[in-house]
């Protein structure tokens, strides 16, 4: 049967209540009413350190060919949850080989739907792990079983997917986390506390930018399928994306670059970059957004014209209304493929730009100027008066490296709308609106790229190439509507998206 013909699966509503939960409950219930009186404390009956089988998390991981491998070993913690079964459509990744010698005793599968279906009442939480393309599909299937969901950055392919994801987990009341796992570094707190002080006034101006792309992109699109390798279920792998061969151009890694499946420049590093200025500002839905591109010559005086293909560099221009929290309207800048700021006046001489001009952000506000690198590491601010604020290192014994899914999954056994869950710095409730505006750069990369033939035959216009006014409530631009085809994407026969 092939894969793709498979239903996304459903499931009745009495099958939305998380497995896990009900077992651990029954633990507690059913062992206070047979102790009566007499309760033993657990690190009694099991030694120190022992964590009883009622408060751990069974957890399934599906893609950790990449990223996905510390998603999953961060969420295992070093066995404080098990790990009950592994998905990965390539078998023959070094990484995938190594998680399954690491988890013997997870079930393996290569299709998550079947996994779903095999292991459903096993399952109490799953992390997502897959190329952009498959985020939403993934992800929508757990929950919809009542399983608590990480799902790595970006949280979904397009915008309609994120807004979808986000409705979901309230719906369906799961636990969620987004794999921005810069958003639990404690530094970005230094700097919502610098800003809520006013100590640099209301912010005008944002800068953002990275080295990223670091894979090949703004390249021809490759024309010779090649053989696909004996361990990868390539069908499957395409999901709900239009069928194309399997290229090694595409997969491991190098699909980031083809709208089919990734999200580009701003898809990889955006939700770790923009989070920043999110989360300290507390932006909502922009308004505008405005972009141009790098071009591609392979011959004198014609430029590619590679549609399918993220691009080279990008120049992206939000706009955001002024808030309750920030009483300026904001511009928010985006520079990726080398491209980046110029110093800004306020930074004195001597004083480097965030990571040597990789990655880093400028907030630039009317009483001063803050920055950082990525993730919020070493935030530095600077007043118009000369003063220079920053932030103490990293606390030894804080956060470590896997805190931001160890968070998740204590509230996950904590439930839902737990002080734990609400603790949570990237649940979809912040993480989806973040990655909706992430996308939003993209949303006018690609209708930039949109031409029609002149009337006289000769040459093309592009009627993508201005300001695009958009309805975040309704998900439209209002004043382009052939850009809207980008909000959301069409199926492969087979697949869907429903809630």
């Amino acid at each position: 049967m092939n894969q793709s013909d498979k239903s996304t699966p459903h499931v009745d509503s009495s099958d939305q209540t998380n497995a896990g939960t009900s077992r651990r409950q029954f633990m507690q219930t059913g062992a206070l009413a047979a102790a009566g009186f007499f309760i033993v404390p657990r690190h009694v009956l099991g030694g120190k350190g022992f964590i009883a089988p009622s408060d751990k998390l069974n957890i399934a991981g599906v893609g950790f060919g990449g990223k996905g491998f510390s998603d999953t070993n961060n969420s295992y913690n070093n066995g404080a949850n098990n790990m009950v079964a592994l998905c990965d459509v390539d078998w023959g990744l070094a990484r995938v080989k190594e998680n399954f010698t690491k988890h013997p005793n997870a079930k393996r599968y290569k299709d998550f739907r079947e996994m779903l279906d095999k292991e459903g009442k096993n399952i109490d939480a799953v992390t997502v792990s897959t190329a952009d393309h498959t985020h939403a599909v993934i992800a929508m299937a757990a929950m919809q079983r009542g399983k608590h969901v990480y799902v790595q950055k970006p949280l979904t392919h397009n915008i309609y997917e994120a807004r979808m994801l986000t409705e979901a987990a309230r719906k369906y009341k799961v636990v969620t986390q987004m794999g921005n796992q810069g958003s639990s570094n404690p530094q970005q707190k230094q700097m919502v506390e610098w800003f809520d002080k006013g100590l640099i006034g209301n912010v005008h101006t944002i800068n953002l930018w990275t080295n990223r792309p670091v894979w090949p992109q703004g390249i021809p699109v490759p024309q010779a399928a090649s053989e696909t390798p004996v361990d990868l279920d390539w069908d499957l792998w395409l999901g709900p994306a239009q069928k194309v061969g399997y290229t090694p151009a595409y997969h491991p890694f190098k699909w980031r670059g083809w709208w089919n499946f990734g999200a580009g420049a701003l898809g990889d590093i955006g939700c770790h970059i923009m989070d920043v200025p999110f989360r300290v500002l507390g932006l909502g839905y922009p308004t505008q957004v405005e972009t141009s591109i790098g071009q591609v010559f392979l011959k004198d005086w014609t430029p590619e014209y590679i549609p399918e293909g993220c691009p080279p560099s990008s120049h992206v221009e939000l706009k955001f209304p002024a808030s309750s929290k920030n009483k300026s309207a904001v511009t928010l800048v985006w520079e990726d493929g080398g491209l980046r700021p110029f110093r800004p006046d306020m930074l004195p001489e001597g004083e480097a730009m965030p990571e040597n001009g990789e990655n880093g952000v400028l907030m630039h506000g009317d009483k001063g100027l803050m920055i950082c690198g990525m993730y919020g590491d070493n935030p530095r601010l600077y007043t118009k008066s000369g003063d220079k604020l920053v932030a103490a290192p990293k606390p030894t014994g804080g956060l470590p490296e896997n805190g931001h899914q160890v968070l998740w999954t204590e509230a996950c056994k904590a439930g839902f709308n737990s002080k734990e869950h609400k603790a949570l710095t990237s649940s979809f409730d912040f993480a989806g609106p973040l990655t909706e505006s992430v996308l939003m750069g993209n949303l006018a990369i690609r209708s930039y790229t949109l031409r029609t033939p002149k009337a006289d035959g000769k040459g093309f216009d592009y009627p993508g190439r201005k300001r695009l006014l958009w309805d975040g409530k309704n998900m439209k631009i209002t004043n382009m509507d052939e850009a809207n085809q980008f909000v959301k994407r069409e199926y492969r026969q087979g697949w869907s998206l429903t809630a």
